[in-house]
């Protein structure tokens, strides 16, 4: 029998467009909840035997996360051959160490309780700084989409004379990676964290790329405090304002316009995440993995 796709409340667009392009059929689904809060699931479709792609993006995880589980206990007892997850944000990889004294490390028990219930996971540049890969977390089979091709052929196509800025070390490779692709020149920052909206960067000499267009690149624009504070630097230092380009455009509170008062030149993101920053589909690299990984 055919795929057959189920989307999460507010996914049902993204999801009939992965379901179109791998040729799943769209699921009959059910969510509300009851006057107490608790959650109400019906699936109308036939799953016995069959591929069952669950669509959820997870940037606000907390409204979803009981709900999805419930969702994919269903498919399950319904007689799933195989529980697909492709989450294009996939939450809680920040908490990967215990940075203070009797701090949960939320990523863990975050994996044990979606690897409980699904056999696959798809995702798009997952947070992975301490841990390598994400089976280091996951007992699932996991796939992770990468948007750095994406992202380097945006900016050969739409940036003239391209530097292009990482936020900090960690970001090093994947930077020089997105630079080769796209034929341009790269500088690291050296950032130091010293709270959620609390952070400072130093700017290498950029006095001798003065004539270039700064194109700084992160995979997660959250609260933009990192791209805040070097836009400041690098126009300070008297350098063109800069394009920012992001994977993830989750933007907490007022962080787009807070970014665009700090004098960016545009902010472009890939539709990871639903964002009127959205230029770059990830939508066909997300479908060849789904294929490549069911096949």
């Amino acid at each position: 029998m055919s795929l057959l796709l189920a989307a999460m409340p507010g996914n049902e667009a993204k999801g009939r467009l992965l379901a179109e392009r791998v040729g799943a059929e769209t699921a009959a689904l059910t969510m509300r909840r009851f006057p107490d809060g608790e959650s109400y699931i019906r699936l109308d479709s036939e799953c016995a035997d069959r591929d069952v792609i669950l669509f959820a993006t997870l940037e606000r995880p907390g409204a979803m996360i009981l709900q999805l589980l419930f969702l994919a206990d269903l498919v399950r007892e319904l007689g799933a051959r195989r529980v697909v997850l492709v989450a294009p944000y996939l939450a809680y990889m920040r908490q990967d160490k215990r940075f203070q004294p009797g701090e949960a490390v939320t990523s863990r028990s975050f994996a044990r309780l979606l690897s409980d219930r699904i056999d696959v996971l798809v995702t798009v540049d997952p947070h992975l700084h301490r841990y390598h890969q994400l089976k280091e977390l996951y007992a699932a089979c996991t796939r992770v989409v990468h948007a750095a091709p994406l992202l380097a052929e945006w900016i050969a196509k739409n940036v003239a004379q391209p530097l292009l800025v990482g936020p900090d070390e960690e970001s090093a490779q994947w930077v020089a990676m997105v630079a080769r692709e796209a034929g341009a020149p790269y500088i690291v920052l050296e950032k130091t964290r010293h709270g959620d909206r609390d952070v400072t960067v130093s700017v290498p000499d950029v006095h001798r790329w003065a004539e270039l267009q700064p194109v700084l690149l992160d995979d997660i624009i959250s609260t933009a405090r990192t791209m805040i504070e070097t836009t400041q630097h690098l126009v300070a230092a008297g350098l063109q304002g800069p394009v920012c380009v992001g994977v993830h455009a989750i933007f907490a509170n007022h962080a787009l316009a807070e970014l665009q008062a700090a004098g960016v030149r545009s902010v472009v993101t890939t539709n990871t995440i639903t964002h009127p920053t959205n230029m770059i589909d990830i939508s066909n690299l997300l479908a060849d993995s789904v294929l490549e990984v069911l096949a």
